[in-house]
């Protein structure tokens, strides 16, 4: 099944259910009030697609309504970095290599849910960033709660999947991760995830590598830049659910992001055909990304507001100065076991 989100001509929103293919792709909407979100919850994504096919409460052309996220404000956002060509090219680009730590288990961070943009949406760059990119990725969304999953049966929690865009503004994030904490307001400004959910038995034939073979790709203004495959993920998505339930609970709702395919992004394109081929994104540009199976994802960059500065030069303190005002210096001479703990 292929579910959407979706504003009607009426300006109403509600869930439905994608209907044909081609130009002949209609929409069969849930009975107004109920979210995707709501269906998934009460575990109910088959029984709605039977209602919605039989007795649907409205049928629309796709063409005539305006597609929203499939789950508009997520209860959370994990972002994995999974796919090992990524991964390398982009330690490279900033003068790293890869460590061992990541072979042994999935890398994520949390994005900001209240921040998530639908396909076709203007798309604003973070404040202050010139170095503005894109990232090519597939998500899951969680269908059942589950808790310390089993890496051969977590893909069973699975409700669907879908295509999320990771913005990022690569001058932030490479600023703010030097304190040893991040990505943060380099990659909080925008997600955007769609155009639908797509239910993984409509998949299941593609199964290949460690995920499906599904071509992957991103466009900027008509002009191809990114190619890759699902495939190619070094972590699985059993693997990645497993690691993220460890100890914790995923929640319905939920989406885990895949990482950047390999040439994902202009991060990594940039390091390997130069900056002049592969220049960073600005107001205007249209991308595209598409995953094979699950559609295309759109969004247009704009201006973002301006940067709000925190303080003023005179008002900021030299380093150490915090410290030595609470007569914090004297942590320097005891013994180890009675100072401040070495950063990690």
């Amino acid at each position: 099944m292929r579910w959407a989100t979706y504003r009607s001509a009426a300006g109403i929103e509600r869930a439905g259910l994608l209907v044909g293919d081609g130009e002949e792709v209609a929409v069969h909407g849930i009975r107004e009030g109920a979210t995707l979100l709501d269906v998934i919850r009460a575990d109910g994504l088959a029984e709605a697609g039977r209602s919605a096919l039989a007795t649907p409460a409205e049928v629309c052309r796709l063409a005539d309504v305006t597609l929203l996220a499939p789950i508009p404000q997520p209860p959370s956002i994990r972002d994995f970095m999974s796919f090992e060509a990524h991964v390398v090219t982009s330690m490279a680009a900033i003068g790293q290599t890869v460590d061992p730590v990541w072979y042994e288990q999935p890398a994520f961070y949390f994005t900001n849910p209240a921040a998530v943009y639908p396909t076709g949406a203007d798309v604003p760059r973070a404040p202050g960033s010139t170095m503005w990119d894109y990232e090519v990725e597939v998500a899951a969304v969680i269908g059942r709660a589950g808790s310390d999953l089993d890496p051969r049966s977590a893909e069973e929690h699975l409700a669907g999947y879908t295509i999320l865009c990771d913005w990022s503004a690569r001058d932030l994030q490479g600023v703010e991760m030097r304190v040893g904490l991040g990505p943060a307001k380099g990659k909080d400004t925008a997600t955007s995830i769609g155009p639908v959910l797509v239910t993984p038995d409509e998949l299941a034939e593609r199964r290949a590598g460690n995920g499906y073979d599904l071509g992957m790709r991103a466009r900027v203004n008509g002009t191809a830049y990114s190619t890759g495959t699902w495939a190619d993920l070094h972590w699985t998505f059993g693997e990645m659910l497993a690691y993220a339930s460890r100890g914790t609970r995923l929640a319905p709702g939920d989406v885990v992001g895949s990482g950047t395919v390999g040439t994902g992004c202009i991060l990594e394109l940039s390091r390997v055909h130069g900056s002049a081929a592969y220049p960073w994104l600005v107001p205007g540009d249209l991308v595209e990304v598409d995953v094979d199976a699950l559609g295309t994802l759109s969004g247009r960059v704009v201006d973002g507001p301006p940067v709000v500065p925190l303080r003023s030069p005179r008002e900021r303190q030299a380093p150490g100065d915090a410290l030595r005002m609470r007569g914090a210096g004297a942590i320097d001479t005891l013994p180890p076991d009675e100072g401040l703990a070495a950063p990690r």
